[in-house]
């Protein structure tokens, strides 16, 4: 039922090596018309991502690929200013190599990694992207925010398929043959009859654990309630 980072991810991912030339960078950027690329050692492990805006502090890189007088956004700036320490930041400005200019640790998601998990990974730290490893910490992909908005893009057919297989059909151990899935832009509607209403709500609860499903109204009826009174009897 939960859709995984591999399901998701970019495959063709390119990476450069900690010693590769900035201009080599920027050009492999461009040239690939992508933000990011992992940055690996000698043995091919990801030890840090090195980005378009790790690359703007260098004013070689706005003099040769973006007009006269350019200047990044407002925003990147004031996040470059509260990014950390002044020595710092200009230290990284100073490098030439992918090492030099690259943010560190890289925080990776594995392919197995569930897409709610890697989610979850970028707004704890941040980022708008993750390198993808294997066991081996060997870059095998990148995902990104944009990514993870795959799952919301199924359709409504797609979804309403899976709530009736996975969570009805193979997810309950109990009659559910009288329950009914709609779903509409992604919210899906429960309805029918259960024997206990403990059991239409885990419907429910596992019907929202499906990927894509935005929300879910349980309209399933029941013969029997047998959850506790607020006071737990």
């Amino acid at each position: 039922m939960q859709m995984n980072v591999r399901d998701v991810m970019t495959a063709d991912v390119a990476s450069v090596h900690r010693d590769a030339p900035f201009k080599d960078v920027a050009e492999l950027l461009i040239a690939r018309e992508v933000s990011a690329v992992p940055v690996v050692d000698d043995a091919g492990r990801v030890v840090g991502v090195v980005s378009e805006a790790d690359l703007l502090r260098k004013e070689e890189f706005r003099e040769q690929y973006y007009r006269e007088g350019y200047r990044p956004p407002l925003r990147a700036r004031l996040r470059d200013q509260v990014g950390g320490p002044w020595h710092e930041r200009g230290d990284r400005a100073a490098g030439d190599t992918a090492g030099d200019l690259m943010t560190s640790p890289a925080f990776t998601a594995k392919p197995y990694t569930t897409v709610v998990a890697a989610a979850r990974l970028m707004h704890q730290h941040g980022v708008r992207r993750l390198p993808v490893t294997d066991d081996a910490e060997r870059p095998v992909g990148m995902v990104s925010r944009h990514d993870l908005l795959k799952v919301f893009a199924r359709s409504d057919e797609e979804i309403s398929a899976e709530v009736r297989e996975d969570v009805l059909r193979r997810g309950l151990w109990v009659d559910t043959g009288a329950v009914t899935v709609t779903t509409r832009r992604g919210v899906v509607t429960l309805g029918g009859r259960m024997r206990r209403r403990s059991e239409a709500e885990i419907a429910a609860r596992l019907a929202g654990r499906v990927n894509g499903v935005v929300g879910v109204l349980n309209e399933i009826g029941y013969e029997e309630d047998d959850t506790p009174d607020w006071d737990g009897r």
